[in-house]
């Protein structure tokens, strides 16, 4: 049993090792740098979605709400004042952070749950795009171009995609940590009660309003600063960074992956997402959105055959990893608090 821990901390190092060797891999296209960039894009969304549709139960539906709160925050700062996104990405976290408390607490404070809560979530990401498009100060229908500087670490501008690729997987690493360290504080048990049977954690003594607005916040904030590096990431910034139906893929992910389990939704994204782009990119130009047909027919086989999620199949694999390192003690293991 003592060997538990160690078992999972030599896991996560060698994946963080075989991460990092990405770029030897794939670097030599800028193209494929552009793919597997956009993959942990979505894993640190994912996760990020985790803290409050995985642990507290709210069907989250406004991911790419908060994303284009946090690019439009950092590229704003960069075109009209000169300040570097690594500024800007912390800003552009804190402000998404603030919307999501402005719209938590009355949603929170009326009881709103379940399916309600997530067509609202999912309309505030429309009335965002709306507004940004209607505000020409910031946004307006035109793309706003950040200005382009060949390896300018101070305006995060890159000739290769490779430095946002480690960039993205520092944010991954971050979301990743939030998790594992949150399942294992008081907060992350109130949370993980409240996705379970809220009345019930309710009539236990948890504040299930304050839970939950910390669990959106934290995620907001996370969310909003991968928004700045995805600005950075393409040069631009327009209100169709505010999409729906992205930010109902990102609950997906969240789902698939397996609710509530930390690296559910990562494995999710490497699967799904480089899935998807691979058969684009394969059929997309012989059959238009074909590749969607059968992404879809993927999402329908595993809801069918594994609701729990398709992180419990490394289930056995894990135990009996942790059996043979623990002396042939069978080990029965806990992957929602891993």
């Amino acid at each position: 049993m003592k060997n538990g821990p160690k078992m999972s901390l030599v896991v996560a190092l060698v994946g963080a090792v075989l991460a990092l060797l990405v770029p030897l891999v794939f670097g030599g296209s800028q193209y494929n740098m552009v793919l597997v960039t956009t993959v942990l894009l979505y894993a640190v969304l994912a996760t990020a979605w985790n803290i409050i549709g995985g642990m507290a139960g709210q069907m989250d539906l406004a991911a790419w709400a908060y994303l284009g709160l946090g690019a439009f925050t950092s590229g704003t700062l960069l075109l009209r004042w000169n300040i570097t996104p690594w500024i800007g990405m912390l800003l552009g976290g804190l402000v998404a952070m603030a919307f999501g408390l402005m719209v938590g607490f009355p949603l929170f404070r009326f009881g709103v749950t379940d399916v309600w809560y997530a067509l609202s979530s999912s309309a505030l990401v429309e009335v965002l795009r709306v507004v940004f498009l209607m505000w020409e100060d910031v946004g307006g229908p035109v793309e706003r171009y950040l200005p382009f500087h060949n390896w300018s670490w101070y305006h995060m501008r890159f000739g290769s995609y490779i430095p946002y690729y480690y960039i993205m997987l520092a944010l991954l690493g971050v979301a990743l940590f939030a998790n594992y360290r949150l399942k294992r504080t008081r907060l992350g048990y109130y949370l993980r009660a409240l996705g379970e049977n809220e009345e019930a954690a309710e009539i236990l003594g948890v504040n299930a309003r304050a839970c939950k607005m910390k669990a959106l916040m934290l995620y907001a904030f996370l969310v909003g600063m991968a928004g700045a590096v995805y600005a950075c990431l393409y040069g631009f910034i327009h209100p169709s960074f505010f999409s729906g139906f992205n930010s109902l893929e990102v609950a997906i992910l969240g789902i698939v992956g397996g609710m509530g389990i930390t690296y559910g939704p990562l494995l999710a994204a490497v699967i799904l997402v480089s899935g998807k782009e691979f058969l684009r990119s394969t059929l997309g130009g012989q059959l238009e959105a074909i590749y969607l047909v059968i992404y879809a027919v993927v999402l329908i086989v595993m809801a069918l055959f594994k609701p729990e999620g398709i992180a419990t199949l490394l289930e056995e694999p894990y135990r009996r990893l942790r059996s043979y390192f623990a002396g042939g003690e069978d080990v029965q293991p806990d992957t929602r608090s891993v």
